[in-house]
């Protein structure tokens, strides 16, 4: 029987991954519409954002079906419920990266503000904080975790130097508005992408370490 819920924790680790990569995909695939200027890159990848929501429900039936089953206790409880919010968190990153379509589509209508430096390598930062929270949940390494949680200070941080650099614009060219409005709403959703890779790993030491480490320092 334990070798059994062994191999299905394996397998459910196995579906988290998967969710994971797709997110990841996701969210790379709205920066590349933005900069690119592409419009059915940006509705493709809108409409690809059911296949996270699908695995999602998924994961989430299969961690019930679990919990009812083997009535887990310890860590392989603390793996279960970790799990589930875990990919709460990556369900949300995709809307989130829904909404960066959704804008780059606006924004492809109407000229260039300027050229996208900031908003590419916020993205490739939560990128990367998502890959390494996913890696340290796999390993069960917390001191990777607290490196992810380290990491979302350079991401707020650019997201006030974007938005400084917006409201010049605004300030100084008021037909500018309602794009920048838009860049900002695409840099806001970037940073809570980094935000949510946090909570991910904020989750995995508690999943390591049975310690909470919300709403401390790490």
């Amino acid at each position: 029987m334990h070798r059994h819920f062994e191999e299905e924790l394996t397998r459910l680790k196995e579906k988290i991954l998967k969710m994971g990569a797709l997110v990841e995909t996701q969210i790379a695939a709205s920066i590349k519409a933005l900069v690119e200027r592409d419009g059915p890159l940006a509705k493709q990848t809108i409409q690809n954002d059911h296949l996270v929501n699908a695995m999602d429900v998924e994961i989430d039936e299969e961690c019930i079906r679990l919990l009812a089953l083997y009535q887990p206790a310890a860590r392989d409880l603390r793996f279960i419920t970790t799990a589930m919010k875990i990919t709460t968190d990556l369900e949300r990153m995709s809307d989130l990266a829904e909404d960066i379509c959704e804008r780059s589509i606006e924004l492809a209508e109407e000229p260039l503000l300027k050229p996208y430096i900031d908003i590419p390598r916020m993205a490739d930062a939560a990128q990367k904080m998502v890959r390494e929270a996913l890696d340290a949940f796999v390993n069960k390494d917390a001191k990777l975790a607290r490196k992810v949680c380290s990491e979302d200070q350079f991401i707020d941080e650019l997201t006030h130097q974007i938005f400084r650099e917006l409201l010049s614009f605004m300030v100084e060219d008021p037909t500018t508005i309602t794009r920048a409005v838009r860049v900002s709403f695409i840099a806001k959703y970037i940073e809570r992408i980094g935000d949510h890779a946090t909570n991910i790993a904020e989750m995995v030491v508690y999943l390591v370490e049975g310690k909470i480490i919300r709403h401390t320092k790490v």
